[in-house]
């Protein structure tokens, strides 16, 4: 009897353990309910965002050029009170407060840009070559950092939504997301992939080992690349000039 037993209780758990790992085959983790990704590495790429915006020309932004800034800072400070340690669902207003944040960041440098690009094809901006190729490279890598925070954040409904695992269909499709036996079974997406994916699509002008799925993304990756594009050329092209 206690054979018997033993038996049919080893059965079981070979049959749960057969289950377990089946429902981990269907349902990859960027796919499952997980905890929310740790706040730092967002946190620490914001703060580089704010620090770039205050070392830009103040004749190139908003005034008082330390207005948008100091309210980045006082958003940012907001999320981090709210979730100190991870992207956690736990209001919606979160949610809101970070693309707000991530708005008022998108206006400061997109104005800067603006105003340099204007600058440069009036002749007004770039009598030296080493400031101008500053100000472009600061601008630009402010650019990369803004298209990573909103690819972050709209992916499957941004990093709250990816947590509850409520979108089924994904924006982006990585390369873990094709051959998930490269990676960890618990891999997801987190914002150091996207800001990869950010940087090199400002550097290639196009999609390299992450593609656009949805047409938003597509439409946002275009963008970014026609932005990167018309900054560094006039920027170079400038400072070649001068040079010369």
């Amino acid at each position: 009897m206690t054979d018997g037993t033993n038996d049919a209780e080893s059965r079981l758990a070979r049959i749960e353990r057969l289950l377990e790992s089946r429902e981990r085959e269907v349902a990859p983790a960027w796919r499952r309910v997980t905890r929310g990704e740790p706040r730092w590495a967002v946190t620490a790429v914001i703060l580089v965002a704010v620090v770039l915006q205050l070392s830009v020309p103040h004749g190139l932004t908003l005034q008082p050029y330390w207005v948008l800034p100091a309210l980045e800072s006082v958003l940012l400070a907001g999320l981090i009170v709210a979730n100190p340690r991870r992207v956690e669902p736990r209001s919606r207003w979160l949610r809101w407060l970070g693309l707000a944040l991530i708005s008022v960041i998108s206006l400061a440098n997109g104005w800067a840009a603006v105003r340099l690009v204007a600058g440069l094809v009036n002749g007004t901006e770039g009598e030296d070559a080493g400031p101008l190729l500053l100000t472009g490279g600061g601008i630009w890598l402010t650019n990369v950092i803004v298209f990573a925070l909103w690819y972050w954040e709209w992916d499957r409904g941004g990093p709250m939504a990816r947590a509850r695992g409520h979108h089924q269909f994904a924006d982006f499709l990585f390369v873990q997301m094709q051959s998930p036996e490269t990676a960890p079974p618990d891999w997801e997406p987190a914002f150091l992939d996207y800001l990869y994916l950010s940087f090199t699509n400002s550097t290639a002008f196009s999609p390299t080992d992450v593609m656009p799925l949805s047409r938003w993304a597509k439409m946002l990756m275009m963008l970014q690349s026609s932005i990167s594009l018309v900054t560094v050329v006039l920027v170079v092209a400038r400072a070649v000039n001068i040079l010369r």
